[in-house]
């Protein structure tokens, strides 16, 4: 027998489709990984942590030197602080951080507030907790509807999850309207859990602002965030949750049990990656802007309908005109016959309106993307 709630959720679908890729030997614009290096300075602290014996356990909820230096940063980029000692958790990555904090945060049948369209991770992450999620559509635009999100709210409500700039769409939230969520869960106490993994990959002088920087908002904000994005290191899984005292003393006894701590030697490594210098993040999103604008064009060419993400490394497609095929079923011509693997919208919607889109990354080398662009050239629709 298996528990009710396994059976409310699916097999990542993101992975399934590498999976796919893998066996049709398909470029995978799929799962949103760098196939190109992790910066160099990064892989030789890494290796030297090794060599140099940081090889056991590190303090359960993160190496004091790491813990240090996130605080650091949070106070100069994301103009939010918190203790190191007492108020920040380094985790197995953020998706580790955002079961623990659901973990820690709700109650059998409390609500939890979910902008559609939403990372697939959210809606297990809610069936694990027991929560009940309310998902509230953006606009065609990604703009909030006002009266839709406050109508979200009631009794139940213990949770707002936020994911700014957002994957899959490229959303980055305004300030007008983090405020308008600030307000709404100031008024209805509600805390609100905010996943900012991709909060250096932004475009057109966008900024990001987090939503706990806000008046009201730091001791009612989990913020989390990681290195996987950043730093072109998703395989290493470290990532970090920031709250106020009492909240952070929940989230670590759920993490305590549920990873003990995050791998030693590569935390040692993020310390050096957090000291980088201001150029490598300019670099990095002009970096991304380029590989933004040459997926997009291919993408257009080919006939999808999409607009140009703000932000992330995602552009989610509407299905080209003419095709008699939902997005399942597209997915899986578009890898076994074109020879490019992307995500079905529906992955990322509780509505029907995820079954005419496919998600494709632009986390990829110049080269494989323009070998994408060729391949997408033979589809014939």
């Amino acid at each position: 027998m298996l528990s009710r709630r396994v059976e409310l959720f699916v097999e990542s679908v993101i992975r399934d489709m590498t999976r796919l890729s893998l066996k049709y030997d398909a470029i995978n614009l799929a799962q949103g990984f760098p196939d190109f290096p992790a910066p160099e300075e990064l892989k030789r602290t890494a290796a030297s942590a090794i060599m140099e014996d940081y090889n056991q356990y590190s303090i359960t909820w993160g190496a004091k030197d790491l813990r240090a230096e996130i605080s650091q940063k949070a106070r100069k980029y994301n103009h939010i602080e918190y203790d190191p000692e007492s108020e920040i958790t380094v985790t197995c990555g953020s998706t580790e951080a955002m079961m623990a904090s659901m973990l820690a945060l709700i109650n059998e049948g409390d609500e939890v507030v979910v902008f559609e369209p939403f990372y697939e991770n959210y809606g297990p992450d809610a069936a694990v907790s027991g929560a009940v999620p309310r998902f509230v559509p953006l606009d065609d635009d990604y703009g909030i509807d006002e009266d839709a999100l406050a109508s979200a709210f009631n009794k139940k409500t213990r949770a707002l999850i936020l994911n700014t700039p957002n994957n899959p769409s490229g959303k980055v939230f305004t300030k007008g309207e983090l405020k308008l969520i600030a307000d709404l869960c100031i008024d209805n106490d509600v805390i609100v859990v905010t996943d900012e993994i991709y909060e250096h990959i932004l475009y057109d002088d966008r900024k990001h602002i987090s939503i706990a920087s806000l008046d009201g908002m730091g001791d009612r904000t989990i913020t989390i965030s990681g290195f996987s994005k950043t730093y072109s290191v998703t395989g290493w899984r470290i990532g970090y949750a920031l709250a106020e005292k009492n909240l952070t003393s929940a989230v670590r006894k759920v993490h305590d049990f549920l990873t003990v701590g995050a791998p030693a030697p590569l935390q040692h490594a993020c310390v050096a990656a957090l000291r980088f210098p201001d150029s490598y993040y300019e670099e990095l999103a002009r970096m991304y802007d380029g590989k933004r604008k040459l997926l997009y064009n291919a993408l257009t060419k080919a006939g999808f309908g999409c607009q140009m993400p703000e932000g992330a490394y995602y552009i989610l497609a509407d299905i080209p005109e003419g095709v008699d095929m939902d997005d399942m079923d597209f997915a899986r011509y578009m890898v076994s016959k074109v020879g490019v693997a992307a995500v079905p919208g529906s992955s990322f919607y509780r509505s029907k309106k995820g079954r005419h889109k496919l998600r494709f990354t632009f986390s990829k080398k110049d080269e494989t993307l323009m070998e994408a662009a060729r391949r997408l050239e033979r589809l014939n629709v």
